[in-house]
């Protein structure tokens, strides 16, 4: 199993005690009401009334502050001392941040993945049992009656659908500008970008590279939301949509022009893996001598940082109960594996780029 240093260390030795371990259970016993306290003390603003606090706050003056009763800020603040994220002086009675509150306020991260599991995840999550059992979303149910949350995205509430974008972005955004250097240090004139989503790679690509003509194929739907996104934007004239369902097995993707780099992003993770190799054959099929797949995922055994992998082992629950029920992030020498499987090979590994992605750089076999 190939791991980073830091996830090696982390995920191969007892890291607890036996009283720090017993904490831990109850910690996960009680993990619903953890989280939704904690959330409470973002909207509620008590955590930006004790960041901003000198000397901390008593829970009547929180009370005040944040427009609660005297009841509500106690068992807030309470319940928010045992989870950690605030701490009390013991002779005053008056609360501060902890470090652990400052991160769960601050951090951007953080921040993004709260709002996306209340909005998007956590009703769902309920029906975690039935989806694992019958490997598909029925938590998805929740929102609509569609097969996968693809093809419900236009329609999802206002409240998901911002979340899951904001989600997506986040952690796609950061990476763009590394990986722009990576895909066009051969000066590709033609690129392929396939799960295209609103065109936001697209546009870095058009801005970045005057000559690049970039074709995005989605689903249909997502094709008509690139190209209200697009439209108006400088060098969306050099975008294209090709609208297409990768899961149908007569599906193709386009063979003209001859691309000269296929890209994908963030999009094999969303498939299981006999899907995955079903999707990479279609991009080998029409890959020239000189071209070359770029995929960039962000692999939980490659992260630099051990919370990195706790996130994206925890999304794959979210594949599992809300996105399509057989998908989960990759870990690396898996998706190795498939890429080999469907007739090609890595020819170089990019790691670290933004929020831990990683790009592989793939060429026929």
């Amino acid at each position: 199993m190939n791991l980073s240093e830091s996830v090696k260390a982390a995920y191969t030795k007892e890291p607890f005690s036996a009283r720090q371990a017993q904490r831990m259970a109850e910690f996960i016993a009680w993990g619903p009401v953890v989280f939704q306290v904690s959330r409470l003390m973002i909207k509620f603003g008590v955590l930006d009334k004790l960041r901003d606090a000198d000397k901390g706050m008593t829970s009547a003056e929180v009370a005040a502050a944040c427009g609660l009763s005297d009841y509500a800020a106690r068992c807030l603040l309470e319940a928010s001392l045992s989870i950690g994220t605030v701490l009390v002086d013991a002779d005053s009675g008056r609360y501060s941040l902890s470090k652990t509150g400052w991160f769960l306020l601050n951090d951007p991260a953080t921040r993004v993945n709260v709002d996306f599991v209340n909005d998007v995840c956590y009703e769902g999550l309920f029906r975690l049992e039935e989806c694992l059992r019958e490997g598909r979303p029925a938590g998805l149910e929740h929102f609509g009656s569609w097969p996968t949350i693809y093809e419900g995205l236009s329609s999802l509430p206002a409240d998901a659908q911002r979340s899951w974008f904001a989600f997506d972005h986040f952690y796609s955004d950061s990476s763009f500008e590394e990986a722009l250097k990576v895909v066009f240090a051969s000066n590709p004139r033609t690129l392929l970008d396939v799960g295209g989503n609103t065109g936001r790679w697209a546009l870095q690509c058009v801005a970045h590279s005057s000559d690049v003509r970039v074709t995005i194929a989605d689903l249909p739907q997502q094709i008509a939301l690139m190209r209200d996104a697009t439209a108006g934007k400088p060098g969306s004239d050099r975008i294209e949509g090709y609208g297409v369902n990768m899961l149908d097995p007569s599906s193709s993707l386009p063979s003209s022009p001859d691309f000269d780099v296929i890209w994908m992003s963030q999009f094999l993770d969303c498939f299981s893996d006999e899907q995955v190799v079903m999707i990479l054959r279609k991009a080998q099929q029409i890959m020239k001598p000189g071209s070359r797949l770029f995929i960039m995922e962000t692999l939980w055994g490659r992260q630099r940082f051990e919370p990195a992998s706790m996130c994206l082992t925890m999304t794959s629950i979210y594949f599992t109960a809300m996105a399509n029920g057989n998908s989960k992030m990759f870990r690396g020498d898996d998706l190795e594996g498939l890429i080999k499987e469907a007739g090609m090979e890595v020819e170089e590994i990019f790691d670290n780029l933004g929020q831990g992605h990683s790009i592989l750089k793939v060429k026929k076999q």
